[in-house]
């Protein structure tokens, strides 16, 4: 629905929902490339030719990436569809105006 935009109140909770999605986003990939890759070192197994810690830094890593995009992405969905679903419900601002005709005939009315 064009031009229809929902109480600040709304809006507010949307923003504020989007910032705790962003930073919980932001600090779970921090904790994977920085703690998961630095606790790995300690790890002196080989896999398959290669030390452990570059596994879980290649693979694992890129695996939590690609989960934190699907969640971000589905949450973000929901809370747009939140969004549209409050927009629709809030009241336009021409509820109650009727369609008079000509702009002479309003100004006849008025006079």
């Amino acid at each position: 629905m064009r031009g229809v935009v929902p109480s600040p109140e709304v809006q507010q909770r949307h923003r504020r929902q989007h910032r705790l999605w962003v930073v919980g986003s932001l600090v779970l990939w921090a904790g994977v490339t920085f703690g998961v890759a630095y606790a790995a070192r300690q790890l002196n197994v080989d896999f398959l030719g290669w030390p452990f810690s570059f596994w879980v830094g290649a693979q694992g890593a890129l695996g939590v990436y690609v989960l934190i995009i699907a969640l971000y992405a589905r949450a973000m969905n929901r809370l747009d569809q939140a969004w549209l679903r409050a927009a629709e419900s809030a009241p336009s601002p021409m509820d109650g105006v009727t369609a008079v005709g000509s702009p002479s005939q309003a100004v006849d009315r008025l006079s």
